[in-house]
């Protein structure tokens, strides 16, 4: 069995989505303060992070675009763990949207679907933050009617990040959110995966109150 990382590191100063805050990570009580406060010859550190949801790898529940959604607490553990996967790879013919036509003849229901664009390798770029492949309205619906366990993408957003509308609908992220069905963007390595046969796992910390929230996801490939 091989385990494999498919998320970022969560880091100071990296930013994810272009405009939104980086990371920051400071010492809450730094190692050479708490050498006064435990026995001589030990010493210990408590960090205080501040980041928005959508940092590094992560996870959206309904909650993210519906303030009734379920939150990340209430995301059900059986639909992000050891969940076998189907790798879906970037339009063959160089468009920007998948389609619905890029999802036929997949088994989609009860699996975790990976769009496999290969955007991972811009990131921590300013290249990152435009220009990426995206689920279209429609191949949205499709998964939609599909029933996949979550739906994964290694590129900034879900959706056309490079929408010209100021207030853009977000078909995607409203379409699979409304439906229970939660999505994992900003993953990596997505482009080694084989297309099938391969567990994926998914859990972020059990936060209430929050649509949004960072994740480690890895793969089981046996």
């Amino acid at each position: 069995m091989t385990l494999i990382d498919l998320s970022h590191p969560l880091e100071h100063g990296v930013e994810t989505y272009p405009g939104f805050p980086a990371p920051v990570m400071q010492a809450h009580i730094g190692y050479d303060e708490s050498t006064e406060m435990i026995a001589e010859g030990r010493e210990f550190g408590i960090d205080l992070i501040t980041l928005v949801g959508g940092s590094a790898t992560y996870i959206d529940a309904p909650r993210h675009m519906d303030r009734h959604g379920a939150d990340i607490a209430a995301l059900p553990l059986d639909r992000l763990v050891d969940v076998f996967a189907v790798v879906v790879p970037a339009p063959a013919d160089g468009r920007r949207e998948y389609l619905p036509a890029d999802f036929d003849g997949l088994d989609l229901t009860g699996r975790a679907v990976l769009l496999a664009t290969g955007w991972d390798r811009h990131w921590a770029t300013p290249a990152y933050g435009t220009g990426s492949p995206y689920l279209g309205p429609a191949a949205a619906h499709r998964l939609v009617q599909a029933r996949p366990a979550f739906v994964g993408i290694d590129a900034v957003l879900l959706d056309d990040v490079d929408d010209p509308d100021p207030r853009p609908l977000r078909e995607a992220h409203v379409s699979l959110l409304g439906a229970g069905i939660a999505i994992v963007e900003n993953m990596t390595g997505l482009t080694t995966l084989p297309w099938t046969g391969t567990r994926v796992t998914a859990v972020p910390a059990a936060v209430r109150g929050v649509g949004s929230f960072p994740v480690r996801v890895f793969a089981r490939a046996d």
